[in-house]
């Protein structure tokens, strides 16, 4: 079964409310959907979620635009992949390589159209071509934005909690007397059974300041601190002296990233993603070198559409590793929403039906491919550019 051609669209879905980070400076919700077809006739989607201002340690690794993705997938990509077997994945890789440099969300939304493509044509959800169902359930952790007051963390935690979810993540890095503020807060409303992870999406300046704040705010049990710095060293010198956890985000993108990282025994924890890497094939291989080295991980999504979220799941759920929670979407439709605001971005999706939830957790889709039907209608609805 060969590749044939690939279609693109540029959309953008309406968020259910801001959301943003210490260096995030855009609107959540653009994307770039991928539509492959083979000359069986089997049709896979994929999925590149636009983040231009988001990227690596120093730079090492950077976002991409809607333009820019779409422009690498139909000059370089394509050219370079059409006519391979879809099932030859570690070929396909090899040949988009070979071609650019990075651009990996590009990539990533053309490896989980081949997937998808692959588990239509097999009779097969996508797990099942990553090593089988280890877990059927994927249990999330919500994200409160940095833009949100303590009162307001308060009283959407206190819903979400309700709603069943576990894991409560906070974004942190612009205010120091807001970040300790709300820790306190979030703690006394939600009790000590839920769990609190911090996400500093390298805002600290220096380890000395993480170590300071890290102090600050481990009376108040928070499980881990997600990337506190910028660059491995300071990474590893936060992670020497504190008691709790460090997570690595930014700074894990690779599996030689992965192998760094244990290498120096800067962080205790890895956040997975199917886009930093380039797509499913190539997280499972950062999934394997964190579990080599005894890093469990969560998947910490790019805050994907139905699509690239779907995918998501099966990673989840083929990889023994992934032992956190997952930051996540609840993906929902206008027409029909598991959660009210439980792990919901979005009021709106591009794929027919939600995704079944259930007690502070996602079900995996059992369908062939990614087990989704894409709404061709929203793809027209929400088009931009």
């Amino acid at each position: 079964m060969k590749i044939a051609d690939i279609e693109t669209f540029s959309v953008r879905l309406p968020s259910r409310r801001p959301h943003s980070w210490a260096s995030s400076n855009l609107a959540i919700g653009s994307y770039v959907i991928l539509k492959l077809r083979t000359d069986a006739g089997v049709v896979g989607w994929g999925e590149a979620p636009i983040l231009i201002d988001w990227g690596g340690d120093r730079q090492r690794y950077y976002g991409e635009s809607a333009p820019m993705a779409v422009h690498v997938i139909a000059d370089y990509l394509l050219p370079a992949i059409r006519g391979e077997d879809v099932f030859a994945i570690e070929r396909i890789h090899e040949r988009m390589d070979r071609v650019v440099k990075g651009h990996f969300y590009a990539k990533a939304a053309v490896d989980i159209a081949c997937y998808d493509a692959m588990g239509l044509a097999a009779g097969q959800p996508v797990h099942n071509l990553l090593g089988g169902c280890y877990r059927r359930e994927v249990p999330l952790a919500h994200s409160l934005g940095i833009a949100l007051t303590p009162d307001q963390c308060v009283a959407e935690a206190e819903q979400v909690v309700r709603e069943g979810i576990k894991t409560v993540k906070l974004k942190v890095g612009r205010d120091d007397a807001r970040d300790l503020a709300a820790v306190r807060a979030l703690r006394k409303a939600v009790g000590p059974s839920i769990e609190l992870t911090v996400d500093v999406n390298q805002a600290w300046p220096t380890a000395k300041k993480a170590i300071r704040m890290i102090r600050e705010m481990e009376p108040h049990g928070v499980a881990f601190v997600e990337q506190p710095c910028d660059g491995l060293d300071e990474l590893a010198e936060v992670a020497r002296v504190v008691e709790t956890p460090i997570m690595a985000d930014e700074s894990a993108w690779s599996p030689f990233d992965a192998l760094e990282i244990a290498r120096r025994r800067a962080a205790d924890l890895i956040s997975l993603y199917t886009t930093k890497p380039g797509g499913l094939f190539r997280a499972k291989k950062v999934a394997a070198v964190a579990e080599a080295a005894g890093l469990p991980c969560n998947v910490n999504g790019s805050i994907e559409s139905g699509i690239g979220n779907a995918a998501n799941l099966h990673l989840v759920a083929s990889t023994r590793v992934v032992s956190l929670a997952n930051v996540i979407p609840v993906t929902a439709t206008a027409e029909r929403a598991p959660t009210q605001i439980a792990g919901r971005y979005y009021l709106d999706d591009l794929i027919t039906e939600p995704f079944a939830y259930r007690d502070g957790a996602l079900l995996v889709p059992e369908g062939p491919g990614l087990g989704i039907v894409v709404d061709e209608a929203k793809l027209k609805k929400y088009a931009v550019g």
